[in-house]
C-alpha cells in the first residue's frame, strides 16, 4: 500500500521541480537586474530602481539575444510579480493622509481620473486605434502608469504586443515628466506645496511622481505622493468597472472562464490598504513591505522593459505615440487647472 502512495508522491514532487526548473533562468535574470537596481539607487537615491529596471530590460533585449530558457521567468515577472507587487503598494496607503487632502482636493483627483481616461478614449477614436490598446494608455496614464496597465489587461482581452506598447509610452512620456513638471512649476511662480500636488496628480509611474518631487524641494514630495496614491486608490473601481463591462459583453478568456468581478491581486491590494489604516503596524512590517513592493515591482519592471524592444515600437506607427502625448497634456492640464481652482 505505502509503494504507490511514495510512487504517486515522487511524480508529484519531480512535476514540481520541472516546474520550478523552468523558470529559474529568467527569475535569476531579474534577480540580477534588481540587485543592481538596488545598489543604483543606494547610491543615487534619486533614481528609483523601477526607471532603472526597467531601463537595464530594454538595453539588455536591444543589444543582446536573450537565451529562450529565460523566457517563463521573465514573463512569470512581467505578469504575477508584478501583481503581487501592487498588493504590497497597498501597505503605502493610509485612508487618513488621503482624506487630509480635503473633498475639493479629493474631486479634483475623480476628475483627473475619469477626464484622463474618457478624454484619452475620445483621442484614440479619432486616431482610429485599437480600443483595447487606447484603453491601456488611457488607464496607465490616467492613474498609475504599468501598475494601471497591469490591472486593466487583467480584465481585458488586450493583446501582449498592446501591454508592451503601453509599459513602453508610460515610461517613455512619465520621464520627460520629471524635469517638466518642476521647471514649469517655477516658470509659472507656483508654490512648492501646488508644485507637488501637481506632479502627483499629473506624473504616471510613482517612482516618477517621487522623482519629481524632490527636485521641486520643501514640502512638495510628501504632498505629491499622498496625491498620487489617491489616484492609485481608483485603480479598484476602474478595474472592477471594466470587468463588470467585459462579463456583461460576454467575454471569456482563453481557458474559458469570465474575468473576475474584481481581479484578486485588487482584492489583496485593497486588504493592504484597510490593514495599514486600521492596526497600528511596526514600523520593521512597513519598511519589509516596502522592500518587497520595490524588488517585486522591479523584477517586472525588467521583465516589461525586455519586452520592448525599438523595432517593435517603431512597427506600432506614430498613432500611440500622438494619443499618448495627448494623453499626458490632458491629464497635466485637469491636474493643473483642478489644483488651482481648490486655492481660489
Amino acid at each position: 500500500m505505502s509503494t504507490p502512495t511514495l510512487t504517486t508522491t515522487s511524480r508529484f514532487i519531480h512535476r514540481r521541480m520541472e516546474v520550478f526548473q523552468k523558470y529559474i533562468p529568467g527569475l535569476l535574470l531579474c534577480s540580477i537586474a534588481v540587485l543592481i537596481s538596488m545598489i543604483v539607487n543606494h547610491f543615487f537615491s534619486g533614481i528609483s530602481p523601477l526607471i532603472i529596471a526597467i531601463i537595464i530590460g530594454i538595453a539588455v533585449t536591444n543589444l543582446v539575444q536573450l537565451p529562450a530558457a529565460t523566457s517563463p521567468g521573465i514573463t512569470l515577472a512581467s505578469k504575477k510579480l508584478l501583481r503581487l507587487g501592487i498588493v504590497f503598494l497597498g501597505l503605502q496607503l493610509v485612508f487618513s493622509d488621503i482624506l487630509l487632502l480635503g473633498l475639493p482636493m479629493l474631486g479634483v483627483i475623480v476628475c483627473i481620473v475619469a477626464g484622463g481616461i474618457f478624454g484619452t478614449i475620445f483621442l484614440g477614436r479619432l486616431l482610429k486605434m485599437q480600443p483595447t490598446q487606447v484603453l491601456l494608455i488611457a488607464c496607465g496614464f490616467s492613474i498609475c502608469g504599468a501598475a494601471a496597465v497591469a490591472g486593466v489587461e487583467g480584465v481585458t482581452d488586450s493583446e501582449e504586443e498592446e501591454v508592451i506598447t503601453a509599459v513602453a509610452l508610460v515610461v517613455i512620456f512619465g520621464t520627460l515628466m520629471i524635469p517638466f513638471i518642476p521647471l514649469a512649476t517655477q516658470a509659472l511662480g507656483l508654490s512648492n506645496e501646488i508644485g507637488g500636488m501637481w506632479a502627483g496628480g499629473s506624473i504616471h509611474e510613482i517612482a516618477q511622481v517621487v522623482a519629481a518631487g524632490g527636485i521641486i524641494g520643501g514640502g512638495a514630495l510628501g504632498v505629491a505622493v499622498v496625491v498620487k496614491l489617491a489616484r492609485v486608490l481608483l485603480l479598484a473601481p476602474v478595474t472592477a468597472i471594466l470587468s463588470f463591462r467585459q462579463r456583461h459583453r460576454g467575454y471569456t478568456s482563453s481557458d474559458g472562464k469570465r474575468p473576475p468581478i474584481v481581479p484578486f491581486f485588487i482584492l489583496g491590494f485593497l486588504a493592504m490598504v484597510v490593514l495599514r489604516s486600521t492596526f497600528p503596524l511596526p514600523h520593521a512590517v512597513i519598511s519589509a513591505g516596502g522592500f518587497l513592493q520595490t524588488a517585486l515591482l522591479s523584477a517586472a519592471m525588467f521583465g516589461l522593459g525586455c519586452g520592448v524592444k525599438f523595432q517593435s515600437l517603431i512597427h506600432v506607427g506614430i498613432r500611440p505615440f500622438i494619443l499618448a502625448l495627448g494623453s499626458t497634456v490632458l491629464v497635466t492640464s485637469l491636474a493643473l487647472v483642478g489644483i488651482l481652482l481648490t486655492q481660489i
